[in-house]
């Protein structure tokens, strides 16, 4: 582990140091004739929201119940490729729905065309296994729906491109529905950061560390953990990177210019391969531990990791670090803001020592004064019975439903969709050419300044 860190700092010298002629480039595509941007593309307002729900198994199916409390919508049908799943999804929405029309129910490989179809649906969201996220997401802007993604929603740069042109060429919101960018404390300390609580935003990490040896035995013939076998990078970012672009404003003010990745050697994958299925996987391609390590056009830096192999505590590392405070989640709730700025607030708490962040009621008092727009005091009491992740998942739907019911930009667009994606292709293409830096495309086409600061877009036409 410490040679992995002194690379990280190697490879953060090289990131700043490196002359642009030794980037390795990528492409950037011409936008086609007749397309526009999707930059705070509003579509038309829809009054009643139709959902078709494409995949129904835990997160899907879970997907389905939030739904019953999220207002402006209705499930009007359901798809998956087994049976049995989408019977237990139909008796698990009699249960939590009781009395309410049952929705039309979709079975078969190929059966999303035909849900895609359904001249009564407008927004189809996507919960299929990775490989599947794509197919089903062209399929749906082709036939004039909204589309939702689950993460990761694109796992190769040219499937982030065909989804960025599919979205414009289609005029329909192509979302990566990144829930962990509702978290309460995320959602405080984002607004913190957009009032300069923290200053000018120079560094911030995110991670999405999760151990999942308790679920191999379940989940190692899965799709998931087989791609972890085949593929390198980061192939699971954006539970860590979205809060933090977000914060920073990625594509709205800031855009990634460059990244250099890192790994492990991949131990633990390969014992698990043995433990699991009785065989030898000396080609395991994902490390146990991956790095990565991003530039942006303003001169500030982004450390992302990603580890489902290690037996580490559940962490996505956010941390938020300015020139006048700080800001992190794991293992605990901290902040941290200088004495100048603690004595203006009238917080009482000497900071010049700089050993320790503020106590919990600094820390409340501080969330209080820096209220996030869209959550009030009901809907977060709201998100809090219904759940998902917390609440993060119920308001993460009610966003999105909300924008599409008013006609409003939404929150996460294809750009950031791409954007927060592009991870896992960039940082294999930077770790099998020795850790070398990678041009982090620019997925807006040089529209990532047109926006000064992440806003959300309100019914009285207002942004804040």
């Amino acid at each position: 582990m410490k040679k992995l860190f002194v690379a990280i700092i190697v490879a953060a010298a090289a990131l700043c140091a490196c002359c642009k002629d030794n980037i390795i480039k990528t492409k950037v595509p011409a936008r086609p004739a007749g397309q526009e941007d999707m930059i705070c593309y509003s579509a038309p307002a829809i009054d009643t929201v139709g959902v078709g729900f494409v995949g129904v198994g835990m997160r899907g199916r879970d997907a389905v119940r939030r739904y019953q409390d999220v207002p402006w919508s209705k499930v009007v049908a359901i798809c998956e490729v087994d049976q049995e799943r989408a019977d237990t999804a139909i008796a698990y929405f009699k249960r939590k729905a009781p009395g309410k029309e049952l929705p039309l129910v979709y079975v078969g490989e190929e059966a999303y065309k035909d849900l895609c179809k359904n001249p009564e649906i407008d927004l189809v969201y996507i919960c299929t296994d990775w490989l599947h996220h794509v197919p089903v997401a062209m399929c749906a802007m082709e036939n004039g729906k909204h589309a939702a993604v689950e993460v990761p929603s694109a796992m190769t740069l040219k499937d982030c491109w065909d989804l960025v042109n599919m979205s414009e060429k289609t005029r329909k919101h192509c979302v990566i529905l990144e829930n962990c960018c509702y978290d309460f404390f995320e959602l405080a300390t984002i607004a913190m950061a957009r009032e300069g609580l923290f200053g000018e935003l120079v560094h911030a990490e995110g991670a999405y560390i999760h151990c999942l040896e308790p679920f191999w035995d379940k989940y190692w013939n899965n799709w998931r953990l087989d791609y972890n076998r085949k593929v390198k990078g980061d192939v699971y970012p954006t539970h860590g990177l979205g809060p933090v672009a977000q914060a920073l404003g990625i594509n709205r003010g800031d855009r990634f210019t460059t990244l250099v990745a890192m790994e492990t050697d991949a131990k633990a994958g390969r014992a698990a391969v043995m433990k699991y299925q009785g065989e030898e996987a000396p080609d395991f391609q994902n490390g146990d531990l991956t790095c990565t390590l991003m530039g942006t056009a303003q001169g500030r830096t982004v450390l992302i990791e990603h580890d489902v192999m290690t037996p580490r505590p559940y962490n996505r590392m956010y941390q938020l670090v300015g020139t006048k405070g700080y800001a992190a989640k794991y293992p605990v709730e901290q902040i941290f803001v200088t004495q100048e700025t603690s004595d203006s607030l009238g917080l009482g708490h000497d900071t010049r020592g700089g050993h320790g962040a503020y106590p919990k009621e600094a820390v409340d008092a501080l969330k209080a004064m820096y209220p996030t727009p869209i959550l009030d005091d009901e809907l977060k009491q709201t998100a809090l019975r219904v759940g998902g992740h917390g609440g993060m998942d119920f308001i993460m739907d009610y966003r999105l439903i909300y924008c599409l019911h008013y006609g409003l930009p939404v929150d996460m667009d294809v750009y950031d969709l791409a954007t927060w994606c592009c991870l896992a292709e960039l940082g294999s293409i930077s770790i099998n050419h020795g850790c070398a830096p990678v041009e982090v495309p620019d997925f807006t086409r040089g529209g990532w300044d047109k926006r000064p600061r992440m806003e959300y877009a309100f019914s009285d036409g207002s942004y804040r």
